[in-house]
């Protein structure tokens, strides 16, 4: 178990691909569940926004750029307690992850305004 822990540690090169790996699972989730949505129960365009489809939608792009959020955190604080490669890793994944909850936060955005199924 120490040895996965150790793998898994925010100071490991694999997060390099994390927040991106994250944000692409989450973009095909969504925009696959919005499809499957509109094809079996399409809501009436006059409903506006707050439709159920846009709700589940936008909680959970919230919950995901929540995760990326709180993984970037995590890198930076590792990155403050390291030198060398292991803080170049932390710093540089802590970044990719803040980018990729704002790739979140972008894309999540007409969901507010915008209804579904259009």
């Amino acid at each position: 178990m120490k040895a996965i822990i150790q793998r898994l540690h925010l100071t490991h090169p694999g997060h390099f691909v994390g927040g991106l790996t994250l944000w692409s699972i989450w973009f095909i989730t969504i925009y696959g569940g919005l499809s499957v949505a509109c094809a079996v129960a399409p809501p009436d365009p006059a409903q506006g926004a707050l439709t159920s489809i846009n709700i589940s939608l936008l909680l959970l792009s919230l919950l995901t750029a929540l995760l990326l959020a709180g993984l970037a955190w995590g890198c930076f604080q590792e990155a403050k307690m390291h030198e060398g490669r292991r803080h170049f890793n932390a710093f540089v994944s802590a970044w990719l992850y803040v980018f990729s909850a704002g790739g979140v936060m972008f894309v999540a955005g007409p969901m507010v305004g915008l209804p579904p199924c259009l």
